[in-house]
C-alpha cells in the first residue's frame, strides 16, 4: 500500500487596502441572525444626534461566528490579564 503524498502547506497572504487598514471607529453593534447567517452591523453614534450611520456590515456563517466569538473571548482574557478588568456599568447599554 503506497503512501499518498501530502500536499505542501500553503501560506495565506492577506492583502488590505489602505482605507480598510485605517479602520473605522464604532461605538455600537447590532447582531442579527437567520438559520444560515449572522449579520453584524458596526455603527458610529454621535452624541446628541438622532441619526447613526452603519460603518461596516459583516455577514458570516454560524461556524465562523462561533470561532470569532471564541477568539474575541480569548483576546479579552489576555487583555484583562495585562491591563486589568474592563468595567461595564450596569446602566451602559454598550454594544448590542
Amino acid at each position: 500500500m503506497a503512501d499518498t503524498p501530502k500536499p505542501p502547506d500553503m501560506q495565506l497572504q492577506i492583502q488590505m487596502d489602505e482605507d480598510v487598514a485605517n479602520g473605522q471607529y464604532v461605538n455600537m453593534a447590532l447582531v442579527n441572525h437567520s438559520d444560515t447567517e449572522f449579520t453584524l452591523d458596526f455603527i458610529y453614534v454621535q452624541p446628541q444626534q438622532p441619526k447613526a450611520r452603519v460603518r461596516s456590515r459583516i455577514i458570516t456563517n454560524p461556524k465562523h461566528m462561533k470561532r470569532l466569538v471564541a477568539a474575541m473571548q480569548d483576546n479579552i482574557q489576555r487583555y484583562e490579564a495585562k491591563f486589568g478588568p474592563i468595567a461595564i456599568p450596569e446602566e451602559d447599554g454598550g454594544m448590542h
